[in-house]
């Protein structure tokens, strides 16, 4: 964009001054005028004095109007116009007054570079509209072909893991091979965690609405994370808000995702340590808070954690946290992640309460128009 061209203050005339200067010319010319005419009809003082006055006012008031219709009225009309077409869409609009070399020429000029800066913008979320869908469909095809070879690769895994159970019962006792049958069975279940994991997020199941008690949902995300430390020391504190109202969400959806955020802090957790997990309202939404002990999140991988197949763990599938936050983003909300690494890591889920209202209303209205 081209900026604001420098004005020499000495060529720079104000659009007051052209107000003005005319005034004073048609008075001087006016007393120039009407002296002579007196001096040469002889008319006493009294009287021209009189006429003098008169004809200078009705040359003001001509003039003043004159001035202000070309310095004044005109570049607003002219403005009007302009505005009313950049509001159709036409960014090609400029106004003609911007050449003038006064103040309401400067005004023009900030406005033609205003309009200028808008169609730069126009332009560039168009390019950037364009890439995203682009990318979009790039991702559905990967999707597609992402779902389509992991339904190719299960029956066939299905049948190895069917040969291995019976190749681990007909084995002998004292078989060196029976050693090496526990470790294959379990990269056989990390493959078709991997494969679920995949065909989740690929083809994600479309959340099912209802009002319902979150408090209820994440307490029984609790409890099976609990079952997952009972041999361990790790705690798992839960701080309800009992005076959150019944939320529109999936329960099935939201406790798959605070399960996940429970067990990535209890693999987080090297030996003892603990997780907090409470529930507040802010405003209009519900969030859930989880905070863990664990050995927390470098700060180069922060920004990449929600990406998939991206994993710290050794044993991880890298598509939990992408199918927790797709869950979180179709109930409109968001998930947030705080962490110091030696000092844990911190999961904020928002869920908003205003969607929920809206749809109870939308729902009832619709039952009693049945009805």
């Amino acid at each position: 964009m081209q900026g604001t061209q420098p004005v020499h203050k000495g060529r720079l005339l104000r659009w007051q001054w052209k107000a003005i200067t005319p005034l004073i010319g048609v008075l001087l010319l006016g007393l120039i005028a009407f002296q002579a005419i007196v001096v040469a009809l002889d008319i006493p003082s009294g009287h021209w004095i009189v006429i003098i006055a008169a004809a200078g006012a009705v040359a003001i008031c001509f003039v003043t109007l004159s001035v202000l219709f070309v310095l004044i009225e005109r570049p607003l009309n002219e403005l009007k116009k302009i505005i009313r077409r950049v509001r159709e869409g036409d960014l090609n609009a400029r106004v003609e007054f911007s050449k003038r070399n006064d103040d309401v020429g400067q005004l023009g000029r900030q406005f033609n570079e205003m309009i200028q800066q808008l169609a730069e913008n126009r332009a560039e979320i168009e390019r950037l509209h364009q890439f995203e869908m682009a990318r979009a469909e790039h991702l559905a095809t990967i999707g597609e072909l992402a779902a389509g070879l992991a339904h190719e690769i299960r029956n066939p895994l299905a049948g190895i893991a069917g040969v291995v159970e019976v190749m681990g019962r007909e084995l002998p006792k004292e078989s060196s091979s029976r050693a090496v049958l526990p470790e294959v069975q379990s990269e056989i279940q990390h493959i078709q965690a991997i494969l679920n994991d995949l065909l989740a997020y690929a083809r994600p199941r479309p959340p099912e609405f209802h009002p319902a008690d979150l408090n209820a949902t994440v307490e029984q995300a609790v409890f099976l994370a609990r079952q997952q430390v009972r041999t361990k020391p790790i705690e798992i504190n839960l701080t309800a808000e009992k005076k959150l109202p019944r939320i529109l969400h999936d329960p099935v959806q939201i406790q798959q995702v605070v399960l996940n955020l429970l067990l990535n802090g209890i693999q987080a957790i090297q030996k003892q340590g603990k997780i907090d997990l409470a529930l507040q309202q802010e405003g209009e939404f519900a969030v859930i808070r989880i905070r863990d002990t664990g050995k927390g999140i470098a700060r180069e991988s922060l920004s990449k954690i929600f990406k998939p197949f991206f994993t710290t763990r050794k044993e991880g599938t890298g598509l939990g946290l992408p199918l927790a936050r797709g869950i979180v983003e179709s109930h409109k909300g968001k998930i947030e992640v705080t962490s110091e690494p030696g000092q844990g890591a911190q999961f904020e889920v928002w869920l908003p309460m205003a969607r929920a209202a809206e749809e109870v209303k939308s729902r009832q209205w619709r039952d009693e128009g049945k009805s």
